[in-house]
């Protein structure tokens, strides 16, 4: 169940999906997408996400995660170059 969607500046789709424990990427233009953050189920390690619930980018173009079931937010350097 998606609760947050962000948008980069290169029109590249973000969605936390939280009851999956993951954050899911679609290109511009693409049909489908692909998990860059979690989708290891759901834990506390950083490679781990539990019910991400909100997603917003920086200046920068970090993105943040408010990792709710974790009680944190996470900082994630993304490669544009991936997308």
């Amino acid at each position: 169940m998606p609760l947050s969607v962000a948008v980069d500046q290169l029109g590249t789709i973000y969605v936390a999906d939280t009851k999956n424990h993951r954050i899911m990427r679609w290109p511009l233009g693409a049909t489908s997408g692909n998990v860059i953050i979690g989708g290891r189920g759901e834990g506390s390690r950083s490679d781990q996400l539990s019910e991400p619930s909100d997603l917003s980018f920086d200046s920068d173009g970090n993105l943040y995660v408010v990792d709710a079931g974790n009680h944190r937010v996470q900082k994630y350097s993304i490669d544009k170059s991936l997308c």
